[in-house]
């Protein structure tokens, strides 16, 4: 499937997430790293090869992906440090707009699974950090 059809099925379906992977689309309308972190719980190498569209990728979803061997990633909004991540592991990426870091939902700070990864560098430390903040702001 080329990213022309996923970037549509995005817009069209108003999803948050859509991957093309094993000859199946995978959508998501969860927000944040849900989409990406979810489905890593049951297969950590649930996004290897695949191509990935999303609206936010931040530090946090970067790393996830990386860990996941994902094959490409095309983000409408992107961070400065999750580039660094995508250059740091050779990961191919292409995105709309780039910021310095992503806002949190009240936009008055950092994204919280950004900032919880943000003196990170480990992709597997990283992911238990993540399934631990997420599940303390589920609770």
């Amino acid at each position: 499937m080329r990213l022309q059809q996923l970037q549509k099925m995005l817009k069209e379906n108003n999803s948050s997430f859509v991957t093309f992977r094993n000859g199946k689309i995978y959508d998501s309308h969860l927000h944040g790293i849900a989409p990406i972190l979810n489905p890593m719980k049951k297969d950590i190498y649930y996004f290897k090869d695949s191509v990935i569209v999303d609206k936010v990728i931040g530090k946090a979803a970067a790393m996830l992906l990386t860990l996941s061997m994902v094959g490409y990633v095309y983000a409408y909004l992107i961070s400065e440090s999750a580039i660094e991540i995508f250059d740091q592991y050779q990961i191919s990426y292409d995105y709309t707009i780039r910021v310095p870091y992503i806002i949190n939902r009240t936009k008055d700070g950092m994204c919280p699974m950004e900032d919880a990864v943000d003196n990170i560098s480990d992709l597997k430390v990283a992911y238990e950090v993540l399934k631990d903040t997420q599940q303390a702001i589920l609770n």
